[in-house]
């Protein structure tokens, strides 16, 4: 099994080679060969073939069943509100917001559920004139006339906030970058990044701390001001607001002095124009790093007991705090491994250092970016790592992770608001180029349908009893490489039962399926009609669909129907009926790995 599973590892990687089909060989899906076709590259057509036969060889000795897992769902044990910290999504270019497939794709985040859907995104106050490109985006909203005087100009600004509020949706509006015309360094200011490219050259001159900290003030209050007078003070005043974006790193070309000099006068801005206004932040990266959690700390003491720069008092407002907290997939012996571990020790230094500030205990945390890795722009050709964004390992790997948030928030008894989910679309870009994003072309791919199955829960969650599952220090400590992470979230409002299911495993390798029990107790019905809506290779997945097709990117009117369709959440089978015993049913299910499943039981 070990030189079968080294071979065929072998072979995706040199399939992803000749083929520049980065997961088709990873994710079990027969390799594209349509290159060899061509003429020039017979050698991806032997791969192919090669890759075929070493799969099914290593495909059969994974079929050794796996260990059943069993669990018991107990309805009447509540472990607290499961309140919708998923709802959350964010992306650098706020410019997609009002195209085509920026509107399609957030009509359908708004309609994820009842609860209210938060978009946050980069660039709100960038000089530009609105064209969109990958980690840019701009409104023009701060320029001067040639005496050097502010010209304000909302209409961008606002057309991104309308798409929202249309939708029944609210901005996490977040105060940056820096205008031009205010930048102590603009030159260069506009930059052409691609994937490829050196991260750092997107830190141009929008990243630096304003020539002049009043004109900067007033620019905050006259955008506040004029959302209270667009939209009403009652509902600017739900709006999270915020200031900046990864000021430790290269997003901020000034000290942490001057950020917290920074946040000083925006505070007194954002309050003079709306005192009922929410303000938060740093939004550093992720603390697990000790250079963002000295920021994180220092920023939260200057906060507390620190002179104010704008006022000379001592302390600042703090409405709410917000932190990242991201992954860190890596190729090994020619598949991808990621890590959760990585992630959940940034959530768990950010939640100790909120913690440890009895001041800022109970205050709401806002997770601004919560994700596998740390670039949505950078696609799979350059950074092989990321080929788990087109198939079912980001939906299980997704699952997973905010099913354990979930535990970790009660474990260190923070007060969780939302965890981002840094993913939206880009525009015009080749189907599955291996973005992370929840869309292509307007198709959904299968870690939208995650989000689905969480907007089709509510109410309580319940206690999950599960002997085999990993703890969160396992999780901490990488242990999803060593066993596969096989548990559940669940919920009941009373009327209904909700049972999240998941089969995630760090390492995109093919495993036999896993049979589940779940027993639900304490059911106050004789019966209940269940539901089974599952994400795996066939069910909820545009991309096999993509694959099958043979990987086009010249779609037909009548492919786009059916990848669209393929996209939705999908139910493994028809609903059926299931009778009670003494407030007890089982329910079994098969899972295959990186699956996700959901049972939904109403009575």
């Amino acid at each position: 099994m070990q030189k079968a599973s080294a071979s065929y590892t072998t072979c995706s990687a040199e399939i992803r080679s000749a083929t520049s089909n980065a997961s088709s060989c990873a994710h079990g899906a027969v390799p594209d060969t349509r290159v060899a076709r061509r003429g020039t590259d017979f050698r991806a057509a032997i791969l192919s073939a090669v890759c075929l036969l070493l799969l099914a060889a290593v495909s059969a000795k994974a079929q050794t069943p796996a260990a059943p897992v069993t669990m018991q769902v107990d309805l009447a044990k509540p472990k607290g509100p499961l309140y919708p910290m998923w709802a959350y999504f964010g992306y650098d270019e706020p410019n997609y917001t009002y195209m085509k497939d920026g509107q399609k794709l957030l009509t359908e985040l708004a309609a994820l559920s009842p609860s209210t859907v938060y978009v946050r995104t980069h660039n709100l106050l960038t000089t530009g004139d609105g064209t969109p490109a990958l980690k840019w985006g701009s409104t023009n909203a701060y320029t001067e006339d040639k005496k050097g005087r502010p010209i304000y100009n909302w209409k961008i600004a606002d057309q991104i906030f309308d798409t929202y509020l249309a939708r029944g949706m609210k901005p996490i509006a977040q105060i940056g970058f820096m205008p031009e015309a205010l930048s102590s360094k603009p030159v260069p200011y506009r930059h052409h990044w691609k994937p490829g490219d050196n991260y750092n050259d997107i830190y141009t001159g929008w990243a630096y701390p304003p020539k002049d900290y009043k004109k900067w003030s007033e620019l905050v209050y006259q955008w506040v001001k004029h959302c209270v007078a667009r939209y009403g003070e009652a509902e600017v005043k739900t709006w999270p607001w915020e200031l900046w974006n990864e000021p430790n790193i290269g997003y901020w070309k000034g000290t942490p002095e001057e950020y917290s000099k920074l946040f000083d006068y925006t505070e007194e801005a954002v309050h003079r124009a709306c005192p009922g206004a929410q303000l938060g932040g740093p939004e550093t990266t992720g603390p697990g790093w000790d250079k963002a959690a000295d920021f994180l700390r220092n920023f939260l003491q200057h906060c507390a007991t620190g002179t104010n720069y704008a006022t000379g008092k001592t302390g600042t407002r703090l409405d709410f705090i917000t932190f990242h907290a991201k992954g860190g997939p890596k190729v090994v012996d020619g598949h991808v491994r990621m890590n959760m571990g990585t992630q959940f020790k940034d959530l768990t230094e950010g939640f100790k250092i909120v913690a440890s500030f009895p001041q800022y205990k109970g205050l709401p945390i806002i997770i601004g970016e919560n994700d596998p890795e740390g670039c949505a722009a950078c696609s799979v050709e350059l950074s092989p790592e990321n080929a788990y964004r087109n198939g079912t390992m980001y939906s299980s790997y997704t699952a997973a992770a905010y099913a354990h948030l979930y535990e970790l928030a009660d474990e260190y008894k923070v007060n969780l608001l939302g965890a981002v989910s840094w993913s939206f679309e880009f525009e015009n870009q080749p189907w599955f180029a291996g973005f992370r994003d929840l869309a292509t072309n307007g198709v959904d791919k299968p870690v939208l349908n995650v989000f689905r199955m969480l907007g089709l829960m509510g109410g309580q969650r319940v206690a999950v009893s599960n002997p085999t599952a990993l703890s969160l220090q396992d999780v901490r400590q990488g242990q999803q490489t060593q066993r596969p992470d096989i548990s559940a979230l669940a919920s009941t409002d009373g009327r209904s039962a909700n049972v999240l299911v998941w089969n995630y495993h760090n390492d995109d390798l093919p495993a036999a399926a896993s049979e589940v029990e779940i027993e639900l107790q304490n059911l106050a019905a004789s019966q209940a009609l269940v539901q089974h809506y599952r994400i795996d290779g066939t069910h909820s997945n545009s991309y096999t669909t993509w694959q099958q097709m043979g990987s086009p990117q010249n779609v037909s009117a009548t492919q786009r129907t059916q990848l669209e369709q393929a996209g939705q959440l999908a139910l493994l089978d028809s609903p059926t009926w299931v009778k009670t015993k003494d407030g007890k049913t089982t329910l079994h299910v098969t899972l295959p790995r990186q699956g996700v499943s959901l049972l939904r039981l109403t009575w």
